[in-house]
């Protein structure tokens, strides 16, 4: 009798333990579906040259940050104001700013996460520079927002 009730608990013990096990998986990936949402919203108003929509997506006193080589082979970092770049976004363009991320990373832990994204972008059709966005996103009331972005620019070896 002792033996029946030990494995009538251990089953019910290892049942609720899949559950809570699934529960984490389910609610990590529904993070993650909301953050790369956020990331998402950013490139389709930088495509619709959507002032607004872009704005939505950032935290105030976000940063931005650009690491390049030059032809010295010299690490330059140029740090670029977010309000400056929505405006540059929300003026019309005669070519779509198309920036294309692909085989997306992100990292969560509780109301940070970190997103790596290669990316190639185009103006209109014709290819223009690729590298890696670096996303710091910060959980608020709001949603998910981006506090920062590093990204690299090169023209060459892209994948």
């Amino acid at each position: 009798m002792k033996i029946t009730c030990a494995k009538e608990y251990l089953k019910k013990a290892l049942f609720f333990s899949l559950l809570i096990t699934i529960s984490n998986i389910a609610s990590a990936q529904s993070q993650e579906a909301l953050i790369r949402s956020s990331v998402d919203q950013l490139f389709d108003g930088m495509r619709s040259g959507d002032s607004s929509a872009l704005r939505s997506v950032f935290q105030p006193q976000s940063v931005l940050t650009s690491i390049s080589v030059n032809a010295n082979d010299s690490v330059v970092s140029h740090q670029g104001k977010t309000e400056e770049f929505i405006t540059a976004v929300g003026k019309p363009h005669p070519k779509k700013w198309d920036e294309r991320i692909y085989d997306v990373k992100i990292s969560v832990d509780g109301p940070m996460a970190i997103v790596w994204a290669p990316y190639k972008f185009y103006l209109g059709d014709t290819f223009s520079h690729c590298g890696v966005n670096v996303f710091t996103m910060i959980k608020t009331g709001q949603g998910w927002k981006i506090h920062a972005i590093t990204d690299t620019r090169r023209k060459a070896d892209c994948l």
